[in-house]
This record gives structure tokens, sequence and C-alpha cells, in this order.
């Protein structure tokens, strides 16, 4: 196992934790272990950076870590907004229909990779899908630190509500791009 597969699998083990944190606090937002697991959800994310460094600089890209980081990332951000609809500060701000919006995107773009790489035809993150994870990374935690301690101030209420909307739509408009992506390519192979 590679340092960076190394670095991928403690990223899964700290979301469960963070997963577990999250579960435990729910009705009462519980402010100790939402500050815990704010914590939790930047270590992986900085884990995230850390891990595709080391596989770049000492060559360690394995197609094992390939897929186990994209999967480590999408546990992490579509678990968070689901676990996010049972924290009454969050459920307030987040309606349902846009973690859906996001779950959908993920499981879309999950399926048109895999079959164009079934394919042959190499389909990787876009510029879009690289600014929307690190939109959604930056809006999961700062969810997760308004509901530990911002949820009584009025302005960053909004100021959250207005995040979940740029998430949304970034989400939404990075499938889109990859969808026609997608589409231009399958056209030219004939898939």
């Amino acid at each position: 196992m590679t340092v960076a597969n190394k670095i991928t699998f403690g990223r899964f083990v700290l979301t469960i934790v963070y997963f577990v944190l999250l579960g435990l606090c729910g009705r009462q937002a519980d402010s100790t272990l939402l500050y815990i697991a704010f914590f939790l959800f930047l270590a992986s994310v900085v884990g995230d950076g850390l891990d595709g460094y080391y596989a770049r600089k000492y060559k360690q890209e394995t197609n094992f870590g390939r897929i186990a980081d994209l999967f480590a990332d999408k546990i992490l951000i579509c678990g968070s907004f689901v676990f996010f609809l049972a924290i009454p500060p969050l459920a307030a701000v987040l309606p349902a229909w846009m973690v859906v919006v996001i779950i959908g995107r993920e499981f879309l773009v999950t399926g048109i990779r895999s079959v164009a790489e079934a394919q042959g035809i190499p389909f990787g993150a876009s510029g879009w899908g690289k600014t929307k994870m690190v939109v959604q990374s930056f809006v999961a935690a700062t969810a997760v630190f308004y509901a530990a301690h911002m949820s009584h101030i009025e302005w960053a209420t909004w100021t959250l509500r207005g995040l979940m909307w740029l998430t949304m739509v970034v989400t939404a408009f990075s499938g889109v791009l990859y969808v026609i992506e997608a589409r231009r390519l399958f056209k030219a192979k004939d898939i």
C-alpha cells in the first residue's frame, strides 16, 4: 500500500468518525460534537490534497488510489449533506431537494465516467469538477461551524443560505458540463 493510498484510507476512517459525531449530535446540535466534527472534516479535506500530492510527486498513482480517492470524496460530501438534514439549524437552510441535486449529480457523473472508461476514453475531473469539490467542501465546513456556533445570528443564517444556493448552482452547472462533454466524446466514438 502506497503512502497516498494510506492517506486515502485514513481519510475514509476520519469520515466515518465524522459521520458518527454528526449522528450523535443530531437534534440537539451539540456544539462540542459539531466543533470536533468540523476539525475532522477539515483534516479529511487536507488529506485529500495530500494523497494527490504524494501520488503525483512520488509517482504512486494507482487504479485503486484513483477509485478510493474518488469514493472517499463522494462519501464525505454526499454524506455530509444528508446528515445536515437531521441537524435542525442546517435543515432550516438546506432544502432536501438540494441534497437530491447534489447526490444526483454525483451518481450521473460517476456513471458517465464508468461508461467512458469502459470504452477506453479517459474522462478525468474537469476544472469545473474541481471547483465544485472546493465549493462543496468550503460550504460543508462552513455549515458545520455555523451549526456549532452561529445559528442564532441572522446574517450568518442568510449567508449560509446563499452558500447553499451557490453550492447547488455550481454542482448542477458542473454536471451539465460533464453531460455536454460526454455527449461530444460518445458521439465521436459511436457509443
